[in-house]
């Protein structure tokens, strides 16, 4: 009796601990929307979801989130986001396996699916160029150039990835977006209407990276926004931090206090060091200046097709192991006998005590590369290189045995109409002027078709050797021997002293916070690449005639459209 009297109390007991956890839960998540209520309250707001003080309560709340969530080790749950790969392999449209993979996607989402069915952003292509300080910029110089002012042609919402109508009323609770700080921190100078309603102008710049992107590019030549982005990338604060999933070296994913995300490669080696004779190239470490590079490199052709990428000092303690929620990730991080924080997660090489990467004591360099829109609002399709490697120690593909191969990849989709052809002869000068052997696979937009560009992504195996020209990188163009006049024109150009490739490069390169990016040798070594390829096409031409070889795409506006070129 007295048993079953024990066992009546333990039930009750359990049952009363079921429901206060209970009612601690939903009290949890109730509290936000009545500290809110309450705040509206004190300020005479009786339930009107207009925000008379946008600077205020809304922001506010997001910035006591942040908080504790940093005091209690944790990003909070609220804060993540969906996790998008970012890599080149085939079954990359997948998200993190990390343990952010599935929480709190809605915010991100919600706020770009509000954007969609209304009219493009107008007004992102006014001129946001800086001048260095001392003598003339041959950047900018090079940026006047006609060439570089070839007009696209008008915008159609098909054209646009994203479309929104600047007389949209976003309100920062209506969006779930409250953490929508502005980017400057300086929230009394952000750009709100007189009835408190957040302006297009005053979205996040990742997200008015995102809006701007198009059929034809990225961004557009002189994008003030795309300066704010790359100046965010250094100066947000990271909130999480989680592994990417796949791939062959560690790369980590970094949730900044505005939403944005990117993707953080940490430096492997020192500038000086060169690619050893004997690596194979896919079993080379990937270069985080390599990535920083590869996106002005990519500017100055005028591809655009890198998305923006910023060098940062990262705090190994404080923006990485303290932010994350992923414990594979955490439990990863040691004190090396150096007395330096070292960490090494999770990958399919190099990930181990042998390969930490260490910081000085715990400051470590890193590139970090803008997320492109997340997958489930812009999906993304992955093509096989018709020039990939074999990937094999011993075995060579197709087309390094068959000198006839273009000619088969010319009469297969989508290689046998539209420019696709001609994107990836401009993505094999790209990765030449690199020495990038790596491009397995390429992406694009599903929204567009066929009839858009190549998106240059991975890049971090470039810049490995400045003392060898790898020629077989150039093997698509001296087979198809076809090009753009536009990228024919200007690497004409860049061969001129006054435009000289190198030297545009490292002006360019100034403005990186972890400059010097390149060494000399380096930068001289595209000079030297820049005059290889010119003659490849020279010596097309003199075999198959200028009008075979180079393709116009610098005509009148509406046989642009038609060619889809930039």
């Amino acid at each position: 009796m007295i048993k079953m009297i024990l066992f009546r109390k333990f039930r009750v007991l359990i049952l009363m601990v079921f429901l206060v956890a209970c009612t601690m839960h939903i009290m949890i998540d109730l509290l936000p929307k009545l500290e809110k209520r309450a705040a509206g309250a004190e300020s005479g707001d009786s339930g009107c979801q207009c925000a008379h003080h946008p600077g205020g309560e809304a922001q506010g709340w997001g910035k006591q989130r942040a908080r504790s969530a940093a005091e209690a080790g944790w990003p909070n749950k609220h804060t993540l986001r969906i996790l998008q790969d970012f890599s080149n392999e085939p079954n990359s449209n997948l998200t993190s396996h990390s343990l952010e993979k599935n929480t709190a996607a809605g915010d991100r989402a919600e706020s770009l699916r509000q954007v969609g069915e209304h009219k493009p952003l107008i007004g992102d292509a006014s001129g946001g160029r800086t001048v260095p300080a001392h003598g003339v910029s041959r950047l900018s110089a090079l940026f006047e150039h006609p060439l570089y002012k070839v007009d696209l042609p008008p915008l159609t919402d098909d054209d646009t990835l994203f479309n929104v109508n600047t007389d949209i009323r976003f309100y920062p609770r209506a969006t779930g977006n409250q953490g929508w700080h502005n980017e400057e921190g300086n929230e009394e100078e952000e750009e709100f209407s007189p009835t408190g309603e957040v302006t297009a102008e005053s979205y996040p710049n990742w997200l008015r990276f995102h809006i701007g992107i198009n059929r034809y590019e990225l961004y557009s030549r002189h994008n003030p926004v795309l300066d704010a982005l790359l100046k965010d990338l250094v100066t947000q604060r990271i909130t999480s931090v989680a592994m990417k999933s796949g791939g062959t070296q560690l790369k980590l994913i970094m949730t900044f206090q505005n939403y944005g995300q990117a993707l953080f490669k940490p430096m492997k080696q020192t500038r000086e060091q060169e690619t050893p004779p004997d690596f194979f190239y896919f079993s080379d470490f990937e270069r985080h200046n390599a990535e920083i590079a590869a996106f002005h490199l990519d500017r100055i052709l005028d591809f655009r097709r890198v998305p923006p990428v910023a060098g940062r000092l990262v705090n190994m303690t404080r923006e990485i192991r303290d932010v994350t929620r992923d414990k594979k990730l955490w439990r990863t991080f040691f004190i090396s006998p150096a007395n330096n924080v070292c960490f090494y997660g999770e990958c399919s090489y190099y990930c181990s005590t042998e390969h930490a990467l260490c910081g000085k004591p715990d400051q470590i360099e890193g590139s970090l590369a803008a997320f492109l829109p997340d997958l489930n609002l812009a999906k993304r399709k992955t093509w096989r290189n018709p020039w990939r490697r074999s990937y094999h120690k011993r075995k060579k593909a197709e087309w390094e045995v068959d000198q006839d191969y273009c000619d088969e990849v010319k009469q297969t989709p989508p290689y046998d109409r539209g420019t696709r052809l001609l994107d990836v002869m401009d993505m094999t000068i790209f990765d030449f002027l690199m020495g990038n052997m790596d491009r397995h696979h390429y992406e694009t937009f599903e929204k567009f078709g066929n009839d858009t560009f190549i998106i240059h992504l991975d890049n971090g195996r470039g810049f490995g050797k400045h003392s060898h020209d790898e020629l077989s990188i150039l093997v698509p163009l001296s087979q198809c021997c076809r090009v753009r006049k536009s990228t024919y024109l200007r690497l004409q150009l860049l061969a001129k002293e006054e435009y000289k490739l190198s030297s545009l490069m490292e002006e360019s390169l100034l403005r990186d916070k972890l400059t010097p990016i390149l060494i000399q040798p380096h930068l001289q070594a595209m000079d030297r690449r820049l005059r290889l390829v010119l003659q490849v096409l020279a010596g097309c031409i003199e075999k198959e005639g200028y009008v075979n070889v180079v393709e116009e795409d610098l005509v009148d506006t509406a046989t642009h459209r038609s060619l889809g070129h930039r």
